[in-house]
C-alpha cells in the first residue's frame, strides 16, 4: 500500500507516481460478482452532454459491491484484497459457511482470513470490517460506509483512507464528524461498518500527464475564455481579454468561484449540526 516512483525515461515519467499494489492478493475478479458497465460519456437519455469533459477511457467491469451488509448474525472469511476500477479504496472478498461470497469495502487492518459479522448484537467485538448499528459502536471509533436511511446500504464515507468518527449521542441521532469536517445527525439505528478505509496513499498519487487522465475517462478542461462567445459568457474579445462582465460565471450564466447554489430550504438542514469548511 505504498507508493511507486519511476525512472525518468521521458519529461512526464519523471514526476509520475502510482500504487504498488502490495496489498492486493488475486488478479481477476470474482466471475459471478461482475456485470457490464455501459460508458455515458456525460450524456443523458436524449443523448445531449449534460457533464462535460467526460468521455473515452478504459472499459471496466462493474464489481456488485455489499453495501448493506444484510446478512446478519452470520460470520464470513476474508478470502482475498482485491483491486476495484470504479472506486479510489480496495474491496474484500468474503465468503460464508453456505459458500456464498460477497464484495464489501476492505478496512485498512482486514486481511486475508480474518472473520467478520455484522449484528444488531451489542456484544460483538469492535473490530475492522464488523458491520453495527452506530447505537452499538462506541464514541470515538473510525466507521465507515454508514447509512443515511435505515436499510438503504451505506451511501456516504466510502473513498479511499477515509472515516468518520461519532462525537455524541443525543435522543435518537448520532453526531458523526465526517471527512469534509461536517458534523451531521444520523439515525442511532442506521448501519456503519468499523475502521478506515483502505489505500490511504490513493491522495498522493501524480498522474503525471494528461494521457493518464485520458484513461480515466476525463478530457481535457477547456476554459471559458479560450472559447467563442456563443460557447461561453467569457469568451471572445481580441487577445487575451479578460472575464468581463458579470464574472466569473458558469457557461449558463451562474455566479461560480465561491457562489453558493445549495437550496435554502433543503430538507437535510436539520441533520447538519456543523458545516463542513
Amino acid at each position: 500500500m505504498g507508493i511507486k516512483k519511476y525512472n525518468p525515461t521521458s519529461p512526464s515519467r519523471r514526476f509520475i507516481t502510482g500504487s504498488d499494489f502490495a496489498e492486493l492478493t488475486v488478479e481477476k475478479p470474482q466471475k459471478s460478482l461482475v456485470a457490464p458497465l455501459k460508458k455515458s460519456g456525460g450524456r443523458n437519455n436524449f443523448g445531449r452532454i449534460t457533464v462535460r469533459f467526460r468521455g473515452g477511457g478504459h472499459k471496466r467491469m462493474y464489481r456488485v459491491i455489499d453495501f448493506k451488509r444484510d446478512r446478519l448474525d452470520v460470520s464470513a472469511k476474508v478470502v482475498s484484497i482485491e483491486y476495484d476500477p470504479n472506486r479510489s479504496t480496495r474491496i474484500a472478498l468474503v465468503e460464508y459457511p453456505d459458500k456464498e461470497r460477497r464484495y464489501i469495502l476492505a478496512p485498512l487492518e482486514l486481511k486475508v482470513g480474518a472473520e467478520i459479522i455484522s449484528s444488531d448484537n451489542p456484544e460483538i467485538e469492535i473490530k475492522a470490517g464488523n458491520a453495527m448499528i452506530l447505537k452499538n459502536i462506541p464514541q470515538g471509533i473510525p466507521v465507515h460506509n454508514i447509512e443515511l436511511v435505515k436499510g438503504k446500504g451505506g451511501q456516504i464515507v466510502r473513498g479511499a483512507g477515509t472515516s468518520a468518527v461519532i462525537t455524541a449521542k443525543e435522543g435518537d441521532f448520532a453526531h458523526l464528524r465526517l471527512p469534509s469536517g461536517e458534523i451531521r445527525l444520523i439515525n442511532l439505528n442506521c448501519r456503519a461498518t468499523i475502521g478506515q478505509l483502505s489505500n490511504i496513499d490513493h491522495s498522493a498519487i501524480v498522474l503525471g500527464k494528461a494521457g493518464r487522465s485520458n484513461w480515466l475517462g476525463h478530457k481535457p478542461h477547456v476554459r471559458g475564455l479560450a472559447m467563442n462567445p456563443v460557447d461561453h459568457p467569457h469568451g471572445g474579445g481580441e487577445g487575451k481579454s479578460g472575464q468581463g462582465n458579470p464574472h466569473p460565471v458558469s457557461p449558463w450564466g451562474m455566479p461560480t468561484k465561491g457562489y453558493k447554489t445549495r437550496k435554502q430550504y433543503k430538507y437535510s438542514n436539520k441533520f447538519i449540526v456543523k458545516r463542513r469548511k
